[in-house]
């Protein structure tokens, strides 16, 4: 006669409810220390921003790559640098007064949405219809942050915003992060690309980009840029040039590799050969995929 009686292996088998168990566990144990990273974090501001706002991209930017650099198992990687930037923005909220804005012309909001995406659904967003809109509010302190679109080759000098920064009087702004800072995009996503401005310098990571701007004549060419660049010990990943008919000079944007500071003394040989240069900012380069 066979037996019902549940085998050994059998009833050593989870059930459903243990499964709900353990992960209302885990759940506790993940609020836990959110909770304690939060506190942390209030102790971090106090110290080290003297009360200002803390905006460190770079670092943050740091902390997704280590954390994708040991992650493993099934949970997508994408998921890691959403659930970050959601606590990176929580964590930022509780020192209060930041507010985003948004400035361009999107009449499908895209870069609102791209905004949103990185500082979080519940950081305060202003959406403007031009980038000096968005700038102003920064320089007058009633936003931390500005969106604004990425440069383009060919733009008219009136949507060249990039080049107010060359003659920022205090507070100096300067470029500090990059978006979005995961690509390839997932379906629905916004597609844009932009650049974020803050009054405050960039703070470096381990992969960064520095973005120089340089009042040039302007019958200058592309090619005696490059070759004034090259000479001076940079070597240009990119390069845009702004000109303005009618106006004395002309503006040009170079984007180099690595962390540039404002002593470097590169800037001091490119002087040699273009009126001006600039350090407008740096960005920690952007996520590729599933590289870490």
């Amino acid at each position: 006669m066979s037996s019902t009686a549940p085998t050994a292996d059998a009833a050593a088998l989870p059930t459903l409810a243990d499964l709900r168990a353990q992960l209302d566990h885990m759940d506790d144990a993940l609020h836990d220390l959110l909770m304690r990273r939060a506190a942390v974090v209030g102790e971090v501001a106090r110290l080290a921003a003297h009360g200002k706002i803390a905006f460190r991209p770079g670092r943050e930017a740091d902390i997704l790559r280590r954390l994708l650099a040991r992650h493993q198992g099934g949970l997508p990687r994408r998921a890691l640098p959403r659930l970050w930037r959601e606590l990176f923005a929580a964590t930022t909220a509780m020192q209060g007064g930041f507010v985003v804005a948004v400035g361009a012309p999107d009449p499908a909001a895209a870069y609102v949405a791209c905004a949103r995406e990185h500082f979080g659904t519940l950081t305060p967003l202003r959406a403007h219809a031009s980038p000096a809109r968005a700038i102003a509010e920064v320089s007058a302190g009633a936003a931390a942050v500005a969106v604004l679109p990425l440069p383009q080759e060919g733009e008219p000098p009136s949507a060249a915003w990039w080049t107010t920064l060359l003659h920022q009087e205090e507070p100096r702004l300067h470029i500090a992060a990059r978006l979005p800072f995961w690509v390839p995009r997932t379906e629905g996503a916004p597609q844009v690309q932009a650049l974020v401005v803050a009054a405050a310098a960039p703070d470096p990571s381990a992969h960064d980009r520095t973005l120089l701007g340089v009042e040039l004549p302007p019958e200058m060419s592309r090619t005696r840029l490059a070759a004034a660049a090259t000479a001076a010990g940079l070597a240009p990943l990119a390069m845009i040039l702004c000109r303005d008919p009618g106006s004395a000079v002309a503006h040009g944007l170079i984007e180099v590799e690595g962390h540039m500071a404002e002593d470097d003394p590169r800037l001091a040989a490119l002087a040699e050969r273009a009126a001006r240069p600039l350090v407008l900012g740096a960005y920690a380069v952007p996520l590729q995929g599933d590289a870490s």
